[in-house]
């Protein structure tokens, strides 16, 4: 069997060995049976996989677990414990129903529940980071379950521990979430605030923001229809490059950038010459310093901006080739050609992509998707 069939992407190949779980047992006694030293591959959702047209000379585990149970907590907010395997946007429909604040901005992202943490799914200004508590993992170098608290995932922009390295099987999440009274978190991104005619900061009735997360996400394409050929890929294709404000003086002033850190705390100077004598300013030339200098900021960057101004558009394809990048968004690459389609093509596609973004701005875009079988 192709693993096409388990991916957003419609491409793969097949697997040497398929195994399917629905229940926590079923999932936990695959990964007792997985070898440390041979090939295997966790697959959720699928939907941010890139399987070669080959497909995977191992063992895949594909999580299909459902399962929300609520745990008790402190006044004002709820504990969920959700399987693996449940459908992350049926989690969020279920939270929001239920009047739960903190994951309703990460409406329509396709993929599974244990899937969200192993690179930080984010959006419109929320990270599944900041109200996950804790997760069940069975880690298979160490041959037991351990329940890991989110101070240990080492999560960051799209990255985690497990994307560096941990290898195992996320069993399930247990998130802290919201319970008052039914309003949104605070609004934290412009176009979502614009969206909804409110200000950064306002909250607002739950459903209107997801309502209005997923006509978002429609309208580029990022939420999954069978209707609409756009939605055939892995959602954005890069990550937005992290790079230093020296390396981001070097572009248009034109270019969107987002300072990662927070800026240094002002320092008070005094006036008085013994003062400054006392705080360490040196005699001589009057420089004033207070222990070493700060690191330089880092910038994050619009992938998007720079695929767009290095000459690619919308819709654009290869000749030949069965993907295009999305009629909607920049930074979505698409299977034109459904079954017949080449997983090939993508990852020339995105090959073509990152060398024409690091012959014109030196910069390389990194790929999202996990690529598997290449």
């Amino acid at each position: 069997m192709t693993l096409a069939r388990f991916t957003t992407l419609q491409l793969g190949g097949p697997a040497a060995t398929l195994e399917t779980a629905t229940t926590e047992p079923e999932l936990l006694a695959l990964a007792e049976g997985l070898d440390p030293d041979e090939e295997w591959l966790v697959l959720g959702g699928g939907s941010n996989v890139l399987v070669s047209d080959e497909g995977f000379d191992g063992t895949v585990v594909r999580v299909a677990t459902r399962g929300i149970v609520q745990l008790p907590a402190p006044a004002g907010s709820v504990r969920l414990r959700v399987q693996a395997g449940h459908p992350w946007d049926e989690l969020v429909a279920h939270t929001v129903a239920e009047g739960f604040s903190g994951i309703e901005a990460l409406s329509g992202i396709p993929g599974s529940t244990g899937a969200a943490p192993i690179q930080n799914i984010g959006a419109y200004g929320q990270e599944v980071g900041a109200s996950i508590e804790s997760l069940d993992f069975y880690d298979v170098e160490a041959g037991r379950v351990k329940r890991m608290p989110v101070a240990e995932l080492g999560l960051g922009y799209r990255t985690s521990v497990f994307k560096r390295g941990l290898r195992g099987v996320v069993l399930s999440v247990t998130f802290v979430l919201g319970a008052a009274d039914g309003l949104s978190a605070p609004v934290a991104y412009g176009q979502l605030a614009t969206a909804l005619g409110v200000a950064v900061g306002e909250r607002m009735p739950l459903q209107q923001v997801r309502d209005t997360v997923l006509r978002l996400r429609a309208s580029k394409g990022m939420v999954l229809d069978p209707a609409d050929p756009d939605s055939v890929s892995a959602g954005s294709f890069f990550t937005n490059p992290i790079v230093t404000e020296r390396a981001a003086r070097a572009l248009p002033s034109s270019a969107p950038r987002w300072q990662v850190e927070p800026d240094a705390p002002d320092l008070v100077i005094p006036l008085d010459p013994a003062a400054l004598a006392q705080e360490g300013a040196d005699a001589g030339t009057g420089v004033y310093s207070r222990g070493p200098a700060p690191a330089e900021y880092h910038v994050k960057l619009s992938a998007a901006w720079l695929i767009e101004q290095a000459g690619i558009r919308r819709g654009f394809s290869l000749p030949g080739s069965s993907a295009a990048i999305s009629s909607k968004h920049t930074l979505a690459i698409v299977n034109r050609a459904g079954a017949s389609g080449r997983a090939s093509d993508v990852a020339e596609l995105a090959r073509f992509v990152q060398g024409r973004v690091l012959a014109e701005f030196g910069v390389q875009l990194h790929p999202e998707p996990v690529y598997v079988g290449f």
